[in-house]
């Protein structure tokens, strides 16, 4: 760790606890305070590995009023570590303010990468991963989230996309009118115990799902518009060759 380097971004499991990773470990055991989305949770992290530094309060509720104070303490030469509940600060969650503020006030910024829900569930889902278009989460009402949608209906690229559980079933109804009965898949529980992906179309999993006891976070994964299962999805044989 440099010692400009006074906030870090830090990557945390997203499901199995053995996934921090030892970089991750010696950030948060050297932090003189961690900012957290949620105390409660992040504490059961650090506490699965013997660690004990101060704990703040960093989420969506409170975000504005929370950058300055950990910049102020920054550029005071202290070392602020950032987590969300899950994966990577940033992505669909608390983070791209404190860097933009950092970056204002010249205070520099490291990221400790890690686990990231999207690109579990991109690998797993079969769907071509060398071009992808991350969406994060839709809009809640049906009206925005087709519109939503529709920005992507004509692009090449595999999209992805997180939902809750509350709203997964009408995500894939409205991913069905949008897009058509198009290959897609559906991660849940991505590395514990229970992790689950199901393939299908669209239409296949909305009926799976539908009737279905749902919790947890969904990740969702449709191909793109010109997606076909043709053998031309694998790299040419001259691609390995060397």
């Amino acid at each position: 760790m440099g010692e400009q380097e006074t906030i870090y971004l830090v990557a945390t499991p997203i499901g199995n606890l053995g996934d921090l990773s030892l970089r991750a470990l010696e950030v948060l055991r050297s932090a003189d305070v961690i900012a957290a989305e949620d105390t409660r949770r992040t504490r059961i992290l650090l506490n699965h590995y013997n660690v004990h530094r101060p704990l703040t309060a960093f989420h969506a509720h409170n975000e504005r009023r929370a950058v300055a104070p950990l910049i102020a303490l920054a550029s005071e030469g202290q070392t602020v570590a950032i987590v969300t509940d899950a994966g990577s600060p940033g992505i669909a969650d608390p983070g791209y303010s404190v860097v933009r503020a950092a970056i204002v006030a010249h205070v520099e910024v490291s990221v400790i990468p890690g686990p990231t829900a999207f690109v579990a569930a991109l690998i797993l889902s079969g769907l071509p991963a060398h071009s992808f278009t991350f969406r994060g989460f839709p809009p809640h009402k049906r009206g925005p989230r087709r519109q939503f949608l529709s920005v992507d209906v004509d692009s090449p690229h595999t999209l992805v996309f997180y939902e809750s559980p509350y709203r997964l079933l009408h995500f894939l109804d409205d991913a069905l009118e949008v897009f058509g009965d198009r290959p897609a898949a559906v991660a849940s529980e991505l590395t514990k115990v229970f992790e689950r992906i199901e393939r299908g179309t669209l239409s296949d999993l909305a009926a799976r799902f539908r009737g279905r006891a749902l919790r947890g976070e969904y990740t969702a994964v449709i191909a793109g518009s010109d997606y076909r299962v043709v053998p031309s999805d694998l790299p040419p044989e001259s691609a390995c060759d060397e």
